[in-house]
């Protein structure tokens, strides 16, 4: 179990290094003031009119950072940080979740699939550690262990697909944010690039998270395969 220790270590500090990045970036970006004067709000509503979509609503939800889209109420929620704020950073944040909504409206591929994901994923993630923890403490006296071992492996494996079906998702409604936002002149070319670059590190997490679950799934698979 070093091994695991030793690759969940470096996947937290890469984690966290990215985390505070993207933070100080939204800090940062936070204080270029948007020209047009727009919150993100009022971005989020403009770039869901201009893509035909009326049936979404743009709500603020408690938190920083905590923005998302709901497909199943069909809200953008906006933190506290984007929803009333008029900055580059608020701008793109607002403008990448309308771009889920936009996805989904266009029943967007890789979308659809994670959705279709997300229900094994939930109850699979929850469970999988302890299923693999369980099979490496049986492997040692019955061979009912490698069994157990095994299911928890493919259970941990859902959630690795997950994370690398994410990642399609996340960077296609960034494109489609940045696109819409030069095509509308709604950002000056500062504005611009502080939004681009604001999203480029939003997306780096999702990087992380998917090379992280990958190279624990082929450490327990490396203990599977060299079990006898």
């Amino acid at each position: 179990m070093f091994g695991y220790y030793i690759i969940a270590g470096l996947i937290f500090i890469v984690s966290l290094y990215v985390s505070n990045k993207l933070k100080s970036k939204f800090k940062k970006y936070s204080k270029v003031h948007l020209q047009n004067g727009m919150s993100g709000k009022e971005i989020a509503e403009r770039m869901l009119h201009d893509n035909g979509i009326h049936d979404v609503k743009v709500i603020s939800t408690p938190g920083m950072l905590t923005d998302h889209y709901n497909p199943a109420k069909k809200t953008i929620n906006l933190s506290e940080g984007v929803y009333t704020q008029r900055n580059a950073a608020a701008a793109a944040v607002a403008a990448h979740e309308c771009g889920h909504a936009v996805q989904h409206a266009n029943a967007y591929g890789w979308l659809k699939m994670r959705s279709q994901l997300v229900p094994v994923v939930s109850i699979a993630s929850r469970f999988s550690q302890w299923v693999i923890f369980g099979g490496l403490m049986l492997m040692a006296t019955t061979a009912l262990g490698s069994t157990i071992l095994l299911i928890g492996i493919i259970m941990f494996g859902m959630g690795t697909l997950f994370s690398f079906v994410t990642l399609p998702v996340e960077y296609d409604a960034s494109k489609r944010a940045l696109v819409w936002l030069e095509n509308e002149n709604m950002l000056s070319s500062q504005e611009h690039e502080a939004a681009e670059d604001s999203l480029k590190w939003a997306a780096r997490t999702y990087v992380v998270a998917a090379v992280g679950s990958l190279a624990t799934l082929l450490y327990f698979l490396s203990i599977y395969m060299g079990r006898d």
